[in-house]
């Protein structure tokens, strides 16, 4: 997926009145340390599940190697649908805390020029003025011309393909993670805003019955992509280990833990998921700005970002066995701290939450994908998505409300979709 737009982020100051929170002013909520080592301990749970379903996918991508045909990759294509099902509820863990942060582009980074990897269609164009290997395409050359140098490609490897992660200084040059792995799963998604999603062929990866040449090669981009997912997610999970940095970080400081987390909170809500992934697609009417575009799970990755909010406001996160990780709160200490404050933020988060089950529920029923809400043209769908929006923002907003009963100062992600319009486009 190629991205037209350089956009820059504004920034949205959420403040409460100060930053001297007295611990007092908490006394008969739940000890912040104590709603702190819940919150490590929800995101180390996290963390474990998204290892767990990616090894799972990892054995499902060797299975349809083993035997490409149209069973086995659909088993391959569900198996990374329910890997995205855990690691979507992590990213509340983004913008307050920077180990994650500093990982996060190894994982779900988007959108991809996917012209870099592998074949496309004429359609795609040639040529990128921003991107100089916009149709590098790693699978179909052994050798590799970029900056001047010439790098050996003759076997793709997990080392190659993280060379080329953001080459040249690139965003839009994502060789590994999730939506790798989709684009090599699914292909590109020709259909624009009407229905159908990426429909590659098995036989894209049989050799003894090769479509789009190259089979050899684009079975080791991808078994490669998919060993990296596992060892890129044990990395996360290890931030919020009994001795990891993150845990450690938080724990050290119990304030700047509780900016941290209203911190990725409000971020999420408003700048990355209301704006960059969802708003802007909308105004621009383009899939091409939909998150998971080559599969058409958008509408689930964006349910499950939600839910992990929710999950982290209520300290309670309900594992893939089954099982719940819960502790001490948010949602307690404002309760204690500011009732009216705590019930708005409530009712922010459930109207959300209903939100994103119209949108699931809309996409799941096979009635309309998202990226057929999101087209011209629709306004039954386009309302859809803008109470999406709506909601997230107004979410946002809750969470400012709550930071100011606190007494604490945070800063958070903004998106010119949301902030300036205008310069959308420019």
């Amino acid at each position: 997926m190629h991205r037209p737009l350089a956009l820059a982020f504004s920034a949205l100051l959420l403040a409460g009145s100060s930053l001297a929170a007295t611990s007092s002013a908490w006394a008969a909520g739940p000890d912040p340390k104590a709603i702190l080592t819940a919150y490590a301990d929800i995101g180390q749970a996290m963390y474990q599940d998204s290892v767990t379903e990616a090894e799972k996918l990892k054995t499902a991508v060797d299975a349809f190697l083993a035997d490409p045909n149209d069973a086995t990759l659909k088993a391959a294509r569900e198996a990374w649908k329910a890997s995205r099902v855990p690691y979507m509820q992590t990213e509340v863990f983004r913008f307050g805390n920077p180990e994650i942060d500093d990982l996060e582009g190894t994982v779900n980074a988007w959108p991809l020029d996917e012209g870099l990897i592998d074949y496309v269609d004429s359609s795609y164009g040639t040529t990128s003025d921003s991107n100089p290997y916009y149709t590098l395409n790693v699978i179909a050359n052994p050798s590799l011309k970029m900056g001047g140098k010439t790098i050996d490609a003759t076997k793709i490897t997990p080392e190659l393909i993280t060379s080329l992660q953001s080459a040249g200084d690139n965003e839009a040059n994502v060789a590994i993670g999730y939506h790798a792995i989709e684009f090599l799963l699914w292909g590109q998604d020709l259909n624009g805003t009407g229905p159908g999603a990426g429909n590659r062929p098995a036989t894209d990866y049989d050799t003894k019955n090769c479509t789009h040449g190259n089979c050899d090669r684009r079975a080791d981009y991808l078994r490669s992509a998919s060993a990296l997912l596992i060892a890129d997610l044990q990395k996360m999970e290890a931030v919020f280990a009994a001795d990891g940095a993150g845990r450690k970080r938080l724990l050290a400081d119990p304030q700047a833990g509780l900016v941290a987390m209203f911190t990725g909170l409000g971020s999420l809500s408003y700048g990355e998921l209301a704006g960059e992934r969802t708003k802007l697609g909308l105004m621009l009417h383009d899939p091409e700005e939909e998150h998971d575009c080559f599969s058409d799970n958008t509408h689930n990755s964006h349910y499950y970002d939600q839910l992990g909010m929710w999950d982290i406001y209520n300290g309670s996160y309900k594992r893939i066995d089954g099982s719940e990780v819960k502790g001490p709160s948010l949602r307690a200490l404002m309760k204690a701290t500011d009732i009216k404050v705590a019930q708005r933020v409530v009712d922010a988060m459930q109207a959300t939450n209903a939100a994103m089950t119209t949108l699931k529920q809309t996409a799941d029923s096979g009635k309309e994908a998202y990226d057929q809400m999101i087209g011209p043209d629709n306004p039954e769908g386009n309302k859809i998505v803008q109470n999406v929006v709506d909601t997230l923002v107004g979410q946002a907003h809750a969470f400012e409300a709550a930071v100011g009963s606190l007494g604490l100062k945070i800063s958070v992600e903004g998106s010119d979709s949301l902030d300036n319009p205008s310069a959308v486009g420019q």
